[in-house]
């Protein structure tokens, strides 16, 4: 099944992926440095990794809507792809959590409890991210229909006049 949301022949989704991904992993390694005696800027920092990690997660989750959407049902990669949907949706709500905690706070420090959440959020991510490499490389989501070892180009012209920009 091809991507709905593409740039230059490629999809949207894996390229906002990495972003959110490596703040909130960033912002807990962060906050566990901080709480066990690192720099007391850390948990500033950690703070606002969590910040930008949310904005790029929701901008992940909307182009990934697109193709969620796309998915036909009944099938098994439309249950992997709501499950996927899912525990991104927990990921995002308990990093939110934690950042409203830490919204008006004295110290943006985290501390025992919140990292505890944070570490739970990490390893829900961590399922995500296989439910997802599960719904790319096993299931072929948002891979091209020409796709193939020896594929042309995602810019050849054919591909890249009609699929600049593109949703459909």
């Amino acid at each position: 099944m091809e991507s709905r949301l593409k740039v230059l022949g490629h999809p949207v989704h894996p390229m906002l992926v990495m972003f959110p991904v490596a703040l909130l992993v960033t912002a807990v390694l962060f906050d566990v440095v901080d709480t066990v005696g690192g720099p007391d800027f850390l948990g500033e920092v950690a703070y606002w990794n969590i910040t930008v990690g949310l904005v790029g997660g929701l901008l992940a989750a909307a182009a990934g809507t697109f193709d969620l959407l796309a998915i036909p049902s009944g099938t098994r990669a439309k249950r992997v792809g709501l499950s996927h949907a899912a525990a991104n949706l927990a990921v995002i709500l308990l990093f939110a959590a934690t950042w409203v905690v830490r919204l008006n706070a004295d110290s943006r420090a985290a501390g025992g409890a919140l990292i505890a959440i944070e570490v739970v959020a990490l390893a829900i991510l961590g399922i995500s991210a296989w439910l997802g490499g599960e719904l790319v490389d096993r299931l072929g989501v948002g891979v091209d229909r020409d796709a193939g070892l020896d594929a042309p180009s995602s810019l050849r012209p054919s591909a890249a006049t009609h699929r600049i920009g593109e949703v459909r």
